[in-house]
């Protein structure tokens, strides 16, 4: 029997549409590779035996009987996920930042495995970029493997194995497709009731399934039960998105928290939230005393019958006070409200979840967009993911990674989503907008890295 989709991957895929692709992007930058860009996909097409996923697509179940299942795709074509770019001279950070923008706006073909990997040359320096793209449908789990983790290695002198002679397995027909749903009937009543309610579109029990699945756990003030408060960032997502990204060294961050307290994570959330008060200024827009941005912001968890530790993500929501003009009031309010989130005993350690894949950030991305889906876009205005990464360097196909840039998808009808990853003594933001809403995204990445030097010249 094929394995099914889980009703919450299913249901991803039922509300996604192309306003609002849930797809995760990736954007990592190497060094100059020897043997160029027919180097890294042939390292590509070597790792994926380590992802099975990756050579797999979604089959639907005639008459939506039940939820789709995942078949290996006879007609799998590495060269159609793996593509070849570059950008124009020279090759300057804005040019790919455009090509990134470009292909995050485009929706991945279901027909196929969800997944696209962009090789980019003609960066200045010779440096090459590979951009990612990977369906969350994909990734159930710190128990999942990204693409992007069976790329890097620790050493440069990594080998790299053959490809390997992959057979796909033969694809349920029509028939096998109905027996199999009958079984899963008697197996499970309650899928009859789940599987029909998809199939009328039912999207208000949808995304009641998907919030019940996700395990969001809110914990937050008692006004979070109310609407989030209404601003430029949310209204209607178009099809097109904008990327810009910002960067602050690990260590400046480090000295904020030793003269203020707090962690690193409520450093961040308050750096984003000054930068945030400082670009709703500059748009002319009202910030009062009161004034506040709801940020869901995802972590990971571990239950108490859970084997494996950060094996779900729990959402809690965050008013970042934009209207508190010191900063260090910011952080300590900051600092308050996250209290809850690691003395709850339910949060892992950053070096745990290092440990348990490696390099993490891509899972974890992931699992902060599907439990970010799982609930109301009315109860928050933006999506903040910040993972920790490994503070060693990693290389890909012998070459060294400067830099990674998370793209977090947009959730409908909210224009912005930051991701954040910490990665050899750097933190690196990728903020990912709605093209027309919020076009001047670049601004506001420029105050990220500004409210990061304000803060370090004042402790300093």
């Amino acid at each position: 029997m094929a394995e099914r989709l889980s009703t919450l991957d299913a249901s991803f895929l039922y509300l996604e549409d192309a306003g609002a692709p849930m797809h995760l992007s990736g954007v990592l930058v190497l060094e100059p590779v020897e043997g160029g860009l027919d180097a890294l996909a042939a390292l590509v097409e070597a790792r994926l035996p380590l992802v099975p996923r990756y050579r797999q697509r979604i089959v639907p179940v005639p008459g939506h009987l039940a939820n789709p299942v995942w078949a290996d795709d006879p007609d799998f074509d590495v060269a159609y996920h793996v593509r070849r770019s570059a950008v124009p001279r020279p090759g300057t950070e804005t040019q790919l930042l455009d090509l990134v923008s470009r292909v995050t706006s485009r929706p991945l073909d279901r027909s196929r495995p969800l997944w696209e990997v962009y090789l980019v040359e003609g960066l200045a320096g010779g440096r090459v970029a590979v951009v990612t793209k990977t369906h969350p449908a994909l990734v159930d789990g710190l128990g999942t493997v990204d693409i992007a983790q069976v790329l890097l290695e620790s050493s440069p002198d990594a080998a790299v194995p053959p490809a390997d002679p992959w057979a796909p397995h033969r694809v349920p027909g029509r028939a096998e497709l109905i027996a199999d749903a009958l079984v899963d009937y008697v197996q499970r009543p309650t899928a009859v009731l789940e599987t029909a309610r998809a199939a009328v579109g039912d999207l208000r029990s949808t995304v009641s399934r998907v919030r019940g699945v996700a395990g969001g756990l809110v914990r937050a003030a008692g006004s979070a039960v109310l609407p989030a408060p209404h601003g430029p960032l949310n209204r209607t997502v178009g099809t097109q998105r904008r990327v810009a990204v910002a960067r602050a060294d690990l260590e400046d961050l480090k000295a904020i928290r030793k003269a203020h307290g707090g962690t690193i994570n409520d450093v961040l959330l308050t750096v984003l939230t000054g930068a945030l008060r400082d670009w709703l200024l500059s748009r002319g827009e009202p910030v009062l005393g009161s004034t506040a941005v709801r940020a869901l912001v995802p972590v990971s968890v571990q239950g108490e019958e859970q084997e494996a530790p950060g094996s779900s993500v729990a959402a809690y929501l965050v008013d970042l006070p934009v209207g508190e003009p010191n900063p260090w009031v910011r952080l300590a309010r900051l600092s308050y409200a996250m209290r809850g989130v690691t003395g709850s005993g339910r949060s892992v350690r950053a070096d745990t979840l290092i440990a348990l894949t490696g390099f993490a950030p891509p899972t974890l991305h992931a699992l902060g967009a599907r439990a970010a889906r799982g609930l109301s876009r009315r109860l928050f205005n933006l999506v903040v993911t910040n993972v920790p990464g490994p503070q060693v360097p990693l290389y890909a196909a012998g070459s060294r990674m400067l830099e990674v840039f998370p793209v977090v998808p947009l959730v409908g009808g909210q224009g912005l989503a930051v991701g954040m990853t910490s990665y050899d003594g750097r933190v690196y933001v990728g903020l990912n907008a709605d093209r027309d809403g919020v076009g001047d995204v670049d601004v506001l990445a420029d105050m990220v890295e500004q409210e990061v030097g304000a803060l370090v010249e004042s402790v300093r």
